[in-house]
């Protein structure tokens, strides 16, 4: 298994995690236990996404894709452009 990205929190890896798995990644998500424990540990780098070997670079350039997404014309507020309505 390769650590493929360091989500910045939970509610993002549980997002990536859900993409992926609808793609026919199987994702393990390193340090979810250890998230009761923010406060005595640093939180960079306490998450982690893993896929396997032979799995890792579609991930990462589906990750990838998700990360330079932009909303589409009308998706967004008007008092917040560039901002996805979810």
């Amino acid at each position: 298994m390769q650590r493929i990205y360091d989500p910045e929190n939970l509610l993002e890896a549980e997002m990536l995690i859900g993409m992926l798995t609808s793609e026919g990644i199987q994702v393990h998500l390193v340090g979810r236990d250890l998230m009761g424990a923010i406060g005595d540990l640093p939180v960079h780098g306490l998450l982690g996404l893993a896929v396997a070997d032979e799995q890792a670079e579609c991930a990462r350039q589906l990750i990838a894709a998700y990360n330079t997404a932009q909303p589409l014309a009308g998706d967004e507020p008007e008092n917040i452009p560039g901002t996805l309505i979810c």
